[in-house]
């Protein structure tokens, strides 16, 4: 018995070291998110060229429950709900057949959308941030794309997204209208010229005697100062290039977005990991590289990992730990205080953290990490586990009082209680059976709960009836046991047959009639036979009192206690969504943000330890950051704060003093908290709130104007808070009108038209399927 037990934990060693360690079990969640990102369109030509588009090919795919999108400036996300039983492996592929289809009703220049199933690891579990106080945000973003995002290959399960807060590097020609008028050129004509002067040709082969020389053409620019002698126009004696009529420089696309790290304009990185990588190891694996990061960075771009999320799992870890570390330590001091042995003690400890360590092979074979549930399971285990081999020991004690020989003492109690503590596991396990037979996020979230719970009992029960008898034939002496009233023994606590029950009555009669050798226990023993003895003739009157209280109180706590999926947890992060006025400029977004952090910095005695934000939209050729960092105009911004340890405040007691605060002191900004912990984030599915009102109507007039009045209406109710209308629906516009007959008459077409007014008002860089460059 003991190899095995030793192969076992040996084992169990081995596993600890190799089990991914994460947060949540494989949900399966059922959904879908597809990113479409196409800048220069405002939310109701996204809406139209691209949502309706894709919903009307999504109705296809098998097990699809609902379709929903969100329509930005410049960006389509639509989230696929399936039924809980749908085969998501098959449902992707679907999505990625009915994506291409959908590309042939796309608008010219549209790129392919993501599709990204969101699970876990669809969420970042932190945030590489770069500062610097000397160099630009577009100096820094190109130093992370370039020398740090590589290195995220080298860190197995890292995925690799982008940096956010800046634009990539782009080459901005800007033209001076006047200049253009007086050659009689329009934006148009420059777009055409710049991308006639870049194609993309391949090379060929000329075989000159015995040589193969490949060839090459110069049809592309092969610096940014070439790009002024482009060619314009040109007739006999002269030719207009872009240097006559503007300037070129190395730049950035146009800023619609900034990150702020404590209010400063910065970078950062998601980390994200792939879907079957460990949180953990991701993490720690990431921390290790950082150095070698710094090192490829200059002296005054410093890197910092913040909002580190795979705490809430290693804090797991250690609340496990210490509770199993308490749970033995208390359990061995009740041994020893009862049964006065501390061999007996010592027996009882060794089969608690056996029982867990072991449990961790198991679940490794049974495909399971070490997570949230599986951790809870294992918590919860302990409080029961405890149990078997303490009753085990204790009925070895109460048969060598009897007078047995130790080896008889110990097969007779071990035989005793055998079948009785079998049930007992039987009944536990059979609490978690429901578990195998549900579906969904259910079953993912509590199938590892229940298994590390059976697990672990079924390695306690049956180290309590194998190793718990061959420790105590080694180490317990049957001497101690005999029985003398008023000397150190153990007591019998079972009354089984005639037997226990005559030794029962012979102890107790010496007890009564010797008071004076009572000890500490069995004195209490008497008063409580004694109390006992004394309510037993009116037993019906107190156990009808009792029932009373009991389910008066369980009603109460029903009514009163809160419900939810899980509990929840105050770590100090909090996220905060603002909003000013539909169509506010980013500028004074910024500013905005920047007084809230003041006023939160003052609300808090400065024990805000580090704050993050993102103001402002995310630009167009970073689609995908939409799933992290979502706003809805240059009016949004989105805020992350960690407070120190040194702050302590009641969670929901903050976020209210938080939203009173703002309305008196910034009327004009609305204000809401958001999930932020990814066991919340998870949960929700990618909702900004936890609960969403779909309003659905014939026209947005119509919408709108009964979405006003349920607000209004939700408002009055207590216990909801940050009551708003998520999507903007009041944005300022400034709609031209083209005549089209006179442009007839002028020789122009409306295509002609919009191209240019796109260029003027935004960048060329949305009026060619492939441009190269924007003006």
């Amino acid at each position: 018995m003991l190899v095995i037990v030793g192969s076992l934990f040996a084992g169990s060693l081995f596993v600890i070291k190799t089990i991914p360690i994460d947060i949540f079990p494989k949900l399966n969640l059922p959904t879908i998110y597809v990113i479409e990102p196409y800048g220069g369109m405002t939310p109701q030509q996204m809406e139209g060229f691209f949502s309706t588009a894709l919903s009307d090919q999504f109705l296809y795919i098998n097990g699809i429950k609902s379709i929903s999108s969100r329509n930005l400036q410049g960006v389509a996300i639509l989230r696929l709900t399936f039924f809980e039983s749908t085969d998501m492996a098959e449902a992707s592929a679907e999505v990625a057949l009915q994506v291409n289809r959908a590309l042939k009703f796309f608008p010219p220049g549209a790129l392919p959308p993501q599709v990204i199933r969101f699970d876990a690891s669809s969420l970042p579990v932190g945030e590489l941030v770069f500062s610097s106080p000397d160099k630009t945000l577009d100096e820094i973003n190109e130093l992370a794309v370039t020398r740090v995002r590589p290195l995220f290959a080298t860190v197995p399960g890292l995925s690799a997204p982008p940096p956010v807060g800046a634009n990539a590097r782009s080459i901005l020609i800007n033209i001076n209208p006047d200049k253009m008028r007086s050659y009689n050129l329009t934006p148009d004509e420059i777009v055409n010229a710049v991308a006639k002067n870049n194609a993309i040709t391949p090379s060929g082969n000329v075989m000159i005697g015995n040589m193969v020389y490949m060839t090459t053409l110069n049809a592309s620019e092969e610096s940014v100062k070439a790009f002024g002698n482009i060619p314009l126009k040109s007739d006999p004696t002269n030719v207009v290039t872009i240097n006559d009529i503007g300037h070129v420089e190395d730049g950035a696309d146009l800023t619609v977005g900034y990150a702020l790290i404590n209010g400063k304009r910065s970078v950062y990185m998601p980390v994200v990991k792939t879907g079957d990588a460990s949180t953990w190891d991701v993490v720690q694996g990431l921390k290790k590289e950082i150095p070698d990061m710094q090192s490829l960075m200059p002296d005054d771009v410093h890197i910092t990992y913040e909002f580190d999320q795979s705490v809430f799992v290693i804090n797991a870890v250690k609340s496990l730990m210490s509770e199993g570390i308490i749970g033995a330590i208390l359990t061995g001091l009740m041994v020893l205080m009862f049964l006065r042995d501390w061999r007996s003690s010592i027996v009882v400890i060794i089969t608690i953290p056996l029982s867990v360590i072991i449990a961790l092979l198991f679940l490794k074979l049974a495909g399971q990490t070490i997570n949230l549930m599986t951790l809870s399971g294992l918590a919860l285990a302990i409080g029961i586990l405890v149990d078997q081999a303490t009753v085990t020991i204790e009925n070895i004690h109460q048969h060598l009082e009897m007078g047995k020989g130790k080896k008889q003492a110990i097969y007779d109690a071990c035989a005793e209680i055998s079948f009785p503590l079998l049930l007992i596991l039987l009944c536990i396990i059979a609490v978690f059976a429901p578990s195998f037979v549900m579906n969904g996020v259910p079953k993912a979230l509590f199938l590892p709960l229940s298994l590390s719970i059976g697990f672990a009992m079924i390695i306690s029960y049956i180290m309590a009836q194998s190793l718990v008898p061959v420790i105590a034939n080694w180490l317990l002496k049957e001497e101690m046991y005999k029985y003398k009233h008023g000397s150190m023994h153990a007591h019998a606590g079972l009354a089984m047959n005639k037997e226990e029950v005559h030794e029962i009555n012979k102890h107790l009669n010496k007890e009564k009639k010797e008071p004076g050798k009572n000890d500490f226990f069995e004195r209490i023993k008497m008063r409580f036979l004694s109390t006992v003895e004394r309510m037993m003739p009116k037993r019906k009157l107190y156990i009808g009192i009792y029932l009373t209280a009991i389910l008066a109180a369980v009603a109460i706590c029903f009514v009163t206690i809160g419900k939810d999926l899980l509990p929840k947890s105050n770590n100090g992060q909090y996220q905060i969504r603002l909003s000013l006025k539909d169509g506010t400029r980013i500028e004074r977004t910024e500013d905005m943000v920047h007084d809230v952090l003041h006023k939160l910095d003052s609300f808090t005695n400065n024990h805000v330890e580090i704050s993050s934000a993102y103001v402002g939209l995310v630009p167009s050729s970073y689609g995908t950051i939409n799933l992290y960092v979502s706003n809805s105009g240059t009016q949004e911004a989105t805020l992350q704060i960690q407070l120190d340890e040194g702050f302590k405040m009641n969670k929901d007691v903050f976020e209210d003093k938080v939203r009173d605060l703002m309305h008196k002191q910034m009327p004009g900004v609305t204000l809401s908290f958001e999930p932020i912990e990814l066991t919340e984030k998870v949960m929700s599915q990618g909702a900004l709130n936890p609960i969403e009102i779909r309003v659905v109507g014939k026209n947005t007039t119509q919408i709108e104007g009964y979405a006003d009045k349920l607000v209004a209406k939700l408002k009055q109710v207590d216990f909801l808070r940050d009551v708003h209308i998520q999507q903007p629906l009041k944005n300022p516009t400034i709609t031209i009108t083209m005549d089209k007959v006179k442009l007839a008459q002028m020789g122009l077409d409306p295509e002609k038209v919009a191209k240019s007014m796109a260029t003027v008002t935004s960048s060329s860089r949305f009026t060619e399927k492939k441009p190269l460059a924007g003006c």
